[in-house]
């Protein structure tokens, strides 16, 4: 196996799916290169081997493509009307223009469509030559012999008009797939290029790449987090919208996680850088989907497969169409050579090519800028076509983390039991203990009033303490009816009862006399979880269902909470993949985890998907689908996508063939031009492209 690490190049000047093929085909035959793959859709050529960018421009040479390191700064961007290759089109109209007034037949209006050709095809014609030497028959090839044949045969403004119209597609194709690329680029534009660093009681501003982790960067209010980092002073409502599609600014003070990219509110941060910038979630999220676009869906590979042998075959055909019938009489050689010419250029399968990736790219980032990070076209392909979903419980459903949901006081006043627990819970890092110090500081209790000595932990029973000197006791129930005198009383028994049943975790706290207060507590429903069941109801996914490790009772809870009707409690991670494969005979399946112990089952599946993902590298690495924020509503949304992006492809491989054959047909009486050829090319290659653009709407 090789050792040769695979880099990534940027490229310009790549015009269509044709030279992207011819391009990929001339770098594999370098020397020193093992293997090579251009993504037409994203402009980007990754190579495994030994090689400079200086060679492997050389070998873009014929097709006109610049090859770039990618770390390369983007140009800005140019008007369209300022282009180039606009401007050249334009004048070449008008020189066209001219010489159609000066009346067919004349030496100047000859020399009109020569410079018209000359100055619109001057690019078409070098790179058609070269590959034509080389005996590679792409559009730009095709077109040369094209244009040079009409010429060839007296047709001076069919071959103006042809170079004109092939200019124009070029135009509006370059322009149509630079904005469905924009899509996955402006990503990358969110995260600011400068950083303010405080070192020594100074602020110094810097470009992002200079700072290192540990770092103290300022975050003023209405600016963009430059890096990933963690809070280490201030509070701030944080748009995340950016990364995780959300909404709703989340809250952020001391401790918490923000992410570069995301936008801060009114509040003062100092975050603690703790990644490089090349390292950052919104960089990783960008090298994905860059990833994700190269990986050809199924549909795309078989299109490309045909479309090799497709233009061969036509090529014959083109060459028996234009010397067979006037070899037997039938016609003039001016005639059946005309004819010939229009069927090469309107076969050439440039918009059956394009189809497909311009619709995979626009879909990845669409759905990326929503917070769906989808890790490929086949998985756009298999959520379409999902009728089993299964969930894991703890963090996908659910919020993962435990919350009192209900307080009981069964003897003395509620707020001075609720600082007690608080109190004692202070002293103790386990979920619970966070959970109830969490619900008394909301209650508004003071929980640094009671003194609390003697404190010491039970392990696995609860913890106890002298609490303004008396005996405090708070844990499970049957460890604290031993502690308490009596046992417990017959209303603490049946309030354990009932909170049981509900899927409460119940905690007692007691002094060494009776039972004091009771705390339910629970894990939290994520918001629109029981909504989301419903969308995927509608949208016709048969089955739902749930897969945890959790308990059968407080399973039970959360699946009747969110409208599961199918529930497996207690399963491991192994007795998880069993079920996974179980289901998955029966259709399409989907495994929506946390990305970590549901591993097996993320990878068993045919669409695997994290919940939660934002700063999880083990949610990235692990699942085809990657949700970034904590809204399970993504996932109807991630079906949505993947049917709308599928009927897009399948439309316009429609309007491709449609579109050809129909032009094919008017082969056969003689009613097909040259210029209505380039132009049911051209149409073709541009309706499917502004039909992939729609996916860029798709609604939630």
């Amino acid at each position: 196996m090789s050792g040769n690490k695979s880099v990534n190049f940027r490229l310009e000047g790549l015009t269509c799916a044709g030279c992207a093929e011819q391009f990929e085909r001339s770098v594999r035959e370098i020397p020193g290169v093992e293997e090579a793959r251009v993504d037409f859709a994203s402009s980007r050529l990754t190579v495994v081997g030994q090689v400079s960018s200086e060679v492997l421009e050389k070998a873009g040479d014929a097709e006109g493509i610049r090859v770039l390191p990618e770390t390369a700064p983007v140009p800005s961007r140019i008007p369209f009307w300022k282009r180039q290759g606009v401007v050249r089109t334009t004048l070449a109209a008008l020189l066209a223009v001219i010489a159609w007034t000066a009346g067919e037949g004349s030496v100047f209006s000859m020399l009109g469509y020569v410079a018209a050709m000359l100055v619109g095809g001057l690019a078409l014609f070098r790179k058609g030559c070269r590959q034509l030497f080389r005996l590679r028959f792409d559009m730009n090839a095709l077109m040369t012999v094209a244009i040079i044949g009409a010429a060839a045969i007296g047709e001076w403004s069919e071959a103006a008009t042809v170079v004109i119209l092939f200019a124009v597609s070029e135009s509006l194709e370059s322009w149509s797939m630079d904005r469905a690329r924009r899509s996955i680029r402006s990503l990358m534009e969110l995260s600011p290029e400068r950083a303010v660093v405080e070192e020594g009681g100074e602020e110094r501003t810097v470009h992002v790449r200079e700072v290192k982790p540990g770092d103290i960067l300022i975050v003023k209010p209405g600016q963009k987090v430059p890096l990933d980092g963690i809070v280490a002073e201030g509070a701030s409502s944080v748009n995340q919208a950016a990364i995780t599609g959300e909404s709703v600014p989340v809250d952020k003070s001391v401790g918490d996680e923000v992410y570069a990219g995301t936008l801060n509110g009114e509040g003062f941060l100092k975050v603690r850088a703790t990644k490089p910038a090349e390292a950052s979630t919104i960089s990783r999220i960008v090298q994905l989907v860059e990833e994700a676009r190269s990986a050809r869906a199924p549909v795309q590979s078989f299109i490309e497969r045909f479309a090799r042998k497709y233009t061969p075959v036509i090529l014959v055909v083109a060459l028996l169409t234009a010397t067979v019938p006037p070899w037997f009489g039938v016609g003039g050689w001016s005639e059946w050579v005309y004819r010939g010419l229009a069927l090469l250029v309107v076969a050439c399968p440039c918009a059956l090519v394009i189809s497909t990736p311009v619709a995979v790219v626009t879909a990845l980032g669409s759905a990326a800028r929503r917070g769906l990070l989808i890790k490929g076209g086949i998985h756009l392909e298999q959520a379409a076509s999902l009728s089993v979903i299964a969930f894991d419980k703890t963090g996908t459903l659910t919020a993962g983390h435990p919350e009192v949901t209900r307080f009981v006081a069964l003897a003395g006043e509620p707020e001075r039991w609720l600082a007690v627990a608080a109190a004692m819970e202070r002293h103790s890092r386990h979920p619970l203990a966070r959970a109830v110090v969490r619900h008394a500081e909301e209650a508004g209790v003071d929980v640094h009033r009671p003194v609390v000595e003697s404190f010491r932990s039970v392990s696995g029973q609860g913890i106890r303490a002298l609490v303004d000197g008396t005996s405090c006791f708070l844990g499970r129930p049957d460890w604290i009816g031993k502690q308490v005198q009596g046992g417990l009383p017959p209303e603490a028994e049946r309030l354990v009862s009932d909170a049981g049943a509900a899927g409460r975790t119940v905690v007692l706290l007691a002094t060494d006399r009776e039972v004091v207060a009771l705390f339910g507590l629970s894990d939290r429903v994520r918001e629109g979880a029981g909504e989301m069941v419903q969308r995927l109801n509608r949208l016709g996914v048969r089955q739902t269902v749930m897969l945890t490790g959790d308990g059968e009772t407080v399973a039970r809870a959360v699946a009747e909470e969110t409208g599961i009707p199918e529930v497996h409690a207690g399963l491991l991670p192994d007795e998880k993949l069993t079920w996974i494969r179980r289901l998955g005979r029966s259709g399409k399946v989907a495994m929506v985890g946390d990305g970590v112990n549901d591993a097996p089952a993320l990878a068993a599946a045919d669409v695997g998907i994290a919940m939660g993902g934002v700063g999880s590298d083990a949610a990235l690495e692990t699942a085809d689908v990657v949700i970034m924020g904590d809204d399970p509503g993504k996932v109807p949304l991630l079906i949505r996508i993947g049917r709308k992006t599928v009927a897009v492809i399948r439309q316009n491989i429609a309007v491709a063939l449609g579109l050809k054959l129909a032009a094919l047909l008017l082969i056969i009486p003689g009613m097909l031009t040259l210029w209505m050829a380039v132009f049911a090319d051209m149409g073709a290659t541009l309706l499917v492209t502004l039909n992939a653009l729609r996916l860029l709407g798709v609604k939630e």
